[in-house]
């Protein structure tokens, strides 16, 4: 299918004439500073106005993803990218998201929010898309944005790219890939479909593999003219100077990342292989993420006997049947939890 970005965007969206900051309207060098109306008198640089276009976080990442600059656009997390994909491409009351859950919960959230409706078309017994059903159902329906997470939260499997290719190829509107746990993932990232694919978007975030979760920063990937319209919506400064301050500080910390990253994955071998041998526990998911999603016989007596040694586990049993979902912690955190569950007998200890 041909994807045309004027036939999926809000006519009010395409019309609008963004707000155009003080920051945004000078390029270049310059001594002294009269045209935003900030405080003079400042330390750190922290009296001036963040860069509204993050010019240098984009260039590190566009460097370590192999990317253009112009591809990227950052956000307050990649809830942010999510909030104004629906708000810029969807007619509240009139048009419509699909995702497959069991998923990610802001998709729904940011749809309500806005007024736009859900198809939600589950995903099948062993985690995988419904491909057929998918697009059948994007193509007859009101549907502008398809959201795939991959690897999937909760159930931590990826989606072939080869499934991710296929849809957004048989799909006018947009093709959302939310890639936040791709860097613990053998499954190469959707943003090598970029150059070839118009309609998709990638996002990723600092929040997992990247050790930056307090600082709030998510990217989304895609062709430079959806780059356009979220840049043409967003708030004037949505990145903090001390976020792009710290996101710079750690891109540059390649050879640590890695080592964490590697860390981690052995670290989730290592709870897989204790968990097997425990009689309680009926069945751990494949995982291509930090965290296991783990079937116990009774969930919720574990949940309450590891809270109340000091361990907070994450119930997802309304989304998978008996499931508790355990992030990778750190060595000593595992040793802790796997001691916990040893001791924990649920015939006599409750």
């Amino acid at each position: 299918m041909s994807f045309n970005i004027n036939n999926v965007i809000r006519k009010n969206i395409k019309e609008l004439s963004p707000y155009s900051s003080a920051r945004s309207e000078f390029e270049g060098k310059a001594d002294i500073w009269l045209d935003a109306n900030e405080n003079p008198f400042g330390r750190d640089g922290l009296n001036r106005y963040p860069d509204p276009l993050q010019k240098k976080v984009k260039s590190a990442l566009g460097k370590i993803k192999g990317i253009n600059p112009w591809n990227i656009f950052l956000g307050n997390g990649s809830d942010e990218a999510i909030d104004l994909l629906i708000r810029a491409f969807c007619e509240p009351n009139k048009e419509k998201i699909l995702y497959c859950s069991p998923t990610y919960g802001m998709y729904k959230v940011s749809a309500d929010i806005n007024a736009v409706g859900i198809i939600d078309i589950p995903l099948q017994t062993d985690f995988s898309i419904d491909l057929k059903n998918v697009i059948d159902t994007a193509n007859r329906e009101p549907v502008k944005l398809i959201f795939i997470c991959s690897p999937n939260n909760p159930t931590a499997n990826a989606q072939p790219i080869e499934d991710i290719k296929k849809i957004a190829q048989n799909f006018n509107g947009i093709v959302i890939v939310d890639e936040a746990y791709i860097d613990f993932c053998p499954e190469k990232s959707a943003i090598s479909l970029l150059k070839e694919t118009p309609n998709l978007v990638v996002l990723q975030t600092l929040s997992k593999a990247w050790g930056l979760a307090g600082i709030r920063l998510g990217m989304a990937y895609a062709s430079e003219k959806i780059i356009e319209v979220l840049n043409k919506i967003k708030p004037p400064y949505n990145i903090n100077k001390l976020t792009q301050r710290e996101a710079l500080s750690r891109l540059q910390s390649n050879e640590a990342f890695n080592s964490i990253v590697a860390e981690i994955i052995w670290e989730k071998k290592k709870l897989r292989e204790f968990l097997q041998t425990i009689p309680y526990v009926n069945k751990i998911y494949p995982s291509d993420a930090n965290f296991l999603l783990v079937e116990f016989k009774d969930p919720r007596a574990v949940y309450r006997f590891l809270v109340r040694k000091g361990i907070v586990l994450r119930d997802r049993t309304s989304y998978v049947r008996n499931t508790l979902r355990i992030t990778i912690g750190t060595p000593r955190e595992n040793n802790r939890l796997r001691q916990l569950l040893s001791a924990w007998n649920p015939e006599n200890l409750g």
